[in-house]
């Protein structure tokens, strides 16, 4: 499969072409970077656009899509369900927590995670959410899968595993913090602290009141 990627530079949020083959069937993934690369890329193959799969509304994520729309007049997929598009054989599957409407789609040994999965961490919104679509739709899938995120740099199923914060509490392999903090004026306790795409840092945190939160690292602050 080939696979090109343009990233935005100050939202740092991915988009991606892929294609099949030379010659083949392409794919966009997302359009909240600068489209330009990934259609010179589509042409440089000879490949034909197909879709668009939308991970997820937000607008660093979709601001470009009328442009792909327009020049091609490809379809916008961002629902759960199979589809085959030349030799691209792709499975979107509801993946909550960061946004209501977020889907993840596995092409091949790819997928591409939205703002759910990153690198070291995950993304923001309901936790028990984002816990269960990370360890029980991602965490399922081989180790060898590649990650391609909705923000910066790829990883892998694996690694994640291996080394994300968030992943090795909620899979027992770590305990959870107990470093008391101040988030927004309220106490809390550090559950999980992680590096962030954004290079802020991720937290999870619990308020004296028991409930938890996904929170960025700006607004933690440590005593």
């Amino acid at each position: 499969m080939l696979i090109e990627r343009s990233m935005h530079p100050d939202w740092l949020s991915n988009s991606f072409a892929i294609a099949d083959r030379e010659g083949g069937t392409a794919l966009f993934v997302d359009s909240g970077a600068d489209v330009g690369p990934l259609v010179a890329a589509v042409e440089a193959w000879g490949a034909a656009p197909a879709a668009i799969l939308r991970t997820h509304s937000h607008s660093d994520h979709v601001v470009h899509e009328h442009e792909l729309r327009a020049r091609y007049g490809i379809e916008v997929v961002a629902e759960p369900g199979e589809w085959e598009w030349g030799g691209l054989r792709v499975r979107g599957v509801a993946t909550p927590g960061h946004s209501d409407d977020m889907v993840a789609f596995l092409v091949d040994d790819v997928v591409f995670t939205g703002d759910t999965l990153f690198k070291d961490a995950v993304g923001g919104g309901d936790l028990e959410q984002v816990r269960s679509s990370v360890m029980d739709v991602f965490m399922a899938l081989p180790d060898s899968t590649r990650v391609l995120p909705g923000h910066t740099d790829e990883t892998t199923i694996g690694r994640e595993r291996g080394a994300n914060p968030f992943v090795r509490v909620w899979s027992g392999a770590e305990p959870e913090g107990t470093e008391a903090v101040d988030v927004g004026g309220r106490e809390a306790t550090l559950i999980v602290w992680s590096p962030d795409y954004d290079g802020k840092g991720k937290a999870w945190v619990r308020f004296a009141d028991g409930t938890d939160a996904i929170v960025g690292g700006s607004r933690v602050q440590r005593r």
